[in-house]
């Protein structure tokens, strides 16, 4: 086995192409099969394998600042987007990958070690996969005159990336005041004017000014229907929107003051609007 390894990496360390920052799918997969051989010791005391590890990091580390770049300078929507169609060829619909570690890469959160206790109708915290948050940016397609508001935002890669991509205002709503403070910092670091970040629980937000909502399921049961209850209200007095991703959307297409824009699939966005009051 180990003699099929070596093989595997003197192939690598031969191939140009991977040096390539554009190839950033292909050094993924190579990374992670190259860190699962080092600490499984099927590359034992395999210095060319550490320093090809080393290398391909290195290029991707570049890249990510190169992107960092563009967000400050205010060309980070079309760096994205288009980033983000070129690595759908390589999602493969389920979970995460290259363009969760591309993402993961250039927003450089920091998930804090100090979480609450979760209540029992709130959801263990995980970030809506890439690939979801650029869809609901491209269904719902938000404007300057749009606020969005992620419900639940967590590190806040929603609030983030849509306001990078669009320009919308755009508001996070997170009960977890550490993941509030990393969200902050890293719209600060991007200089990323257009999203702010507020520690508070839902049931008690402002959520007066909200044209568009997001939830990725963050709470079941008496605090879904809390909430929807507060986004019906609102929905009274002009139209909203709102997208959801999850097992909340079997609960949300119940609603009759909402219609879904196409089909109800839990398993992706979906995109509803409120049905104005007659």
């Amino acid at each position: 086995m180990t003699q099929g390894w070596n093989a595997r990496l003197d192939a690598w360390l031969q191939d140009r192409s991977l040096r390539d920052p554009q190839q950033l799918g292909r050094r993924i997969e190579v990374l992670d099969q190259l860190e699962s051989a080092l600490v499984h010791g099927l590359l034992p005391s395999s210095t060319h394998g550490e320093a090809l590890l080393a290398e391909l990091e290195a290029i991707n580390q570049q890249l990510f600042q190169t992107l960092r770049e563009d967000i400050r300078r205010g060309k980070g929507a079309g760096s994205l987007r288009a980033w983000a169609a070129s690595l759908r060829s390589s999602d493969n619909g389920k979970g995460y990958g290259p363009l969760d570690a591309l993402i993961s890469g250039v927003l450089d959160l920091t998930e804090p070690s100090d979480a609450i206790e979760l209540g029992p109708e709130m959801v263990f915290y995980q970030p809506t996969p890439a690939r979801h948050i650029f869809d609901f940016i491209e269904q719902a397609s938000p404007t300057q005159a749009d606020v969005v508001m992620d419900l639940g935002a967590g590190l806040g890669h929603v609030t983030l990336l849509t306001a990078i991509c669009t320009d919308a205002r755009c508001v996070g709503i997170e009960l977890q005041a550490s993941y509030v403070a990393s969200a902050r910092q890293c719209g600060q670091a991007l200089q990323v004017h257009n999203a702010q970040f507020f520690a508070q629980d839902v049931r008690e937000a402002d959520i007066a000014g909200g044209t568009v909502f997001y939830l990725y399921t963050p709470f079941t049961g008496g605090i879904l229907r809390t909430v929807l209850d507060a986004l019906r209200r609102e929905a009274a007095g002009r139209v909203i929107r709102l997208c959801t991703l999850g097992p909340c959307t079997t609960v949300v297409a119940e609603e009759a003051w909402l219609k879904p824009a196409g089909a109800c699939d839990a398993q992706r966005t979906v995109l509803f609007q409120s049905i104005p009051a007659d």
